[in-house]
């Protein structure tokens, strides 16, 4: 048997010796390792998994960000990226394994065939969707396809005793990621971004021209819980805003030499007020647009310490379609401040971070925030100390309220509780909803969170296994803001994320402040401390 083992090994060693001085050592050792492994492993095993998995460790020896993608994972965030699929046309929520639509999109496929907001999807091309546990990109990949492939559906619709059957044509899907704009009153707009994707500034620039034609003079910028997305959206967005030629990013990295990113065009938002929105959340190219607008005192930042994520990943395509996104370079704002936090290949600390931030204090007082002076630098044109190493200070630091919400509150948001309350009403009650409101205003000014509505949450919060430790006490201190939230998803659901925003922003602290600053007259002078 030795012999044999032997002569095998050999015989794995003779097909690399051509190329064994071609290649680098490690990646000499990894081949022998797989080829070892599907010869001599005790029991069948699925090679491809055991490659993803050595991919997958690899890339957790380097940094937090260098990630790799299946296939299926690779073509939903291409999807995304590129800010548009092959689909039918519904917002949707999953309840208790049942999908809801909220809303078609307007002229989409689902809005043209009749499909109303409401309706439940039970069947997708003779498969069961609905009862049988099924994870949500499993049913998105089931209603998404190729522009023009067809779709068969069944709907359950209330009031109608059987189900209702379509057959759809699929159609390029938009999937914003500006979803609120409006104006606040007569010379302030506002602008909310969630993510950076490839129609991001496309979208932007249409809101803004919408928002000046409206006679906007300045704008509140909202970037909070923005994660981040395609670096040259964010530099495009700049753009608009601060003057040209000005450096608004540059990119280094151990090999990939510098590259600067600089303002360009006309720009169609140089002057006027500017306060940007960032939270703890907002990260990556929410980072470099807010970094930019800060280093050159275009305007000023508000909320809390944002995420500090500072590194640049560079897609590599693989030959199956899966892909490997991986850190090539670092990303510094103008003032020469690379963002990124501490990472020290511990993972579980670097995700923990936002919980330590919170019990260290920070999220309630910017007085327990400590840069050290060799992360200083100072802004371009009124030459003031900002800091590098872990995120973006903002300029006026609003506080977490920790009163706010009670630990029942956060319980039921977490297990979904609210959400679906929300959903169950409006199941029931939409018909009746549309006709008393005939728009948000109404809505928002009339509409009362009545008994049966919070006893539903109550019970759906019994269903989901969420402990009222605090009895009925604590239940009545959670009440005005579950009454709130409950109410702002029925405007959601409703009406638009627009007009949810809007709401939303009424009770929003980082909001009211932001509101608070631009409305200063002497604007200009905010940024000059004492």
């Amino acid at each position: 048997m030795r012999k044999i083992l032997f002569s095998l090994i050999a015989a794995i060693a003779a097909v690399f010796a051509a190329t064994a001085q071609e290649l680098p050592a490690n990646v000499i050792k990894m081949m022998y390792s797989s080829n070892i492994i599907s010869r001599f492993y005790v029991d069948n095993t699925d090679l491809n998994k055991v490659t993803e998995a050595g991919i997958k460790a690899m890339l957790k020896e380097l940094d937090p960000h260098s990630t790799y993608t299946d296939p299926k994972e690779t073509k939903s965030l291409m999807e995304q990226m590129r800010g548009s699929f092959g689909g039918i046309g519904i917002q949707f929520n999953i309840v208790s394994d049942t999908l809801y639509v909220i809303q078609t999109t307007k002229k989409g496929p689902s809005e043209r065939a009749g499909i109303l907001a409401g309706d439940k999807i039970v069947t997708v091309n003779d498969t069961a969707i609905a009862g049988v546990k099924m994870e949500r990109s499993d049913i998105m990949s089931r209603l998404r396809g190729p522009k023009g492939s067809k779709v068969n559906i069944e709907v359950v619709r209330r009031g109608i005793d059987r189900k209702l059957k379509f057959a759809l044509v699929r159609d390029d899907i938009s999937t914003e990621t500006v979803d609120a704009a409006y104006m606040i009153d007569k010379r302030n707009g506002y602008i909310r971004i969630t993510s950076f994707g490839a129609k991001t500034h496309e979208e932007f620039v249409a809101k803004l021209d919408s928002l000046k034609a409206r006679g906007m003079k300045n704008l509140i910028l909202d970037l909070e819980g923005n994660g981040g997305g395609l670096l040259d959206a964010a530099v495009k967005i700049a753009s608009e805003l601060i003057d040209e030629s000005n450096l608004l990013v540059y990119t280094e990295g151990a090999k990939i030499p510098k590259f600067e990113y600089r303002s360009m065009g006309a720009g169609k938002f140089r002057e006027g007020n500017l306060v940007v929105i960032i939270d703890e959340t907002s990260a990556s190219a929410s980072e470099i647009l807010s970094g930019a607008v800060q280093d050159w005192d275009r305007g000023i930042v508000v909320g809390r310490r944002s995420y500090g994520k500072g590194l640049v990943q560079r897609p590599f395509e693989l030959p199956d379609g899966s892909m490997i996104r991986l850190t090539v370079s670092r990303y510094y704002t103008p003032s020469g401040r690379c963002i990124q936090k501490p990472y020290d290949n511990d993972s579980v600390k670097y995700e923990d971070d936002l919980m330590n931030r919170y019990n260290s204090g920070e999220m309630t007082s910017a007085d327990s925030i400590h840069f050290p002076d060799s992360l200083k630098t100072y802004t371009k044109r009124l030459k003031r100390a900002v800091y590098g190493g872990g995120g973006i200070m903002p300029d006026y630091f609003v506080p977490v309220d920790t009163l706010k919400y009670t630990k029942y509150h956060r319980s039921l948001a977490s297990r979904g509780s609210i959400i679906q309350s929300s959903l169950h009403y409006l199941d029931t009650h939409r018909e009746e909803l549309a006709a008393r409101y005939k728009d948000i205003e109404e809505f928002e000014k009339k509409f009362e969170v009545e008994e049966s509505f919070i006893q539903m949450l109550r019970d759906q919060g019994v269903k989901d296994s969420v402990k009222l430790e605090g009895g009925e006490e604590e239940f009545q201190r959670s009440l005005p803001e579950l009454k709130r939230q409950l109410k702002q998803y029925i405007a959601r659901d409703l009406w638009s994320m627009n007009d949810f925003i809007m709401m939303y922003n009424h009770t929003n602290d980082l909001f009211i402040k932001a509101y608070e600053l631009i409305r200063q007259k002497d604007f200009d002078k905010l940024l000059i401390k004492e």
